[in-house]
């Protein structure tokens, strides 16, 4: 069991309303559009779960956990085989319709998977809220198909 390491990204201003960013964020599918598509494969998801793999950390799995409207998203996740990581959205209202999003991630790491996961974090990070700022789409939630 290692120590529970705190990580966040810097705040990023978004081109939508914190109800648009929450209820868009609140559905997993949708998180597809923030990710890399060098940077996972085997993408699959559920409105509450999705999983994917990552090459030296092999499948994660992230589940929506607990949800705030419009103010906070939890997502819980397991990689290396253990629960070990949330990843937490915190969503303020910005200046004239645009919403402010920090990305935290938290993680129980021994030390040497410490040192050696703080880049990669810090990095992945910058590139969701980085997505996040550039993405114009915040109205176009996935709908559920309806079953025949």
């Amino acid at each position: 069991m290692g120590d529970l390491s705190h990580y966040e990204s810097r705040t990023g201003t978004l081109s939508c309303t914190p109800k648009e960013v929450f209820d868009f964020v609140t559905d997993i599918r949708n998180f597809e559009q923030f990710i890399p598509q060098d940077s996972v494969t085997n993408w699959q998801s559920a409105r509450d779960t999705c999983s994917f793999t990552v090459s030296m950390v092999g499948t994660v799995s992230v589940r929506l956990e607990k949800q705030e409207p419009h103010n906070k998203v939890i997502f819980n996740g397991d990689a290396l085989k253990k629960n070990d990581f949330s990843l937490i959205l915190n969503i303020n209202n910005g200046l004239t319709n645009s919403a402010e999003v920090k990305v935290l991630l938290e993680a129980e790491l021994n030390p040497m998977l410490k040192m050696m996961a703080k880049k990669p974090i810090i990095q992945f990070l910058e590139i969701l809220i980085t997505e996040m700022e550039k993405f114009k789409g915040w109205r176009n939630i996935i709908k559920e198909t309806p079953l025949p």
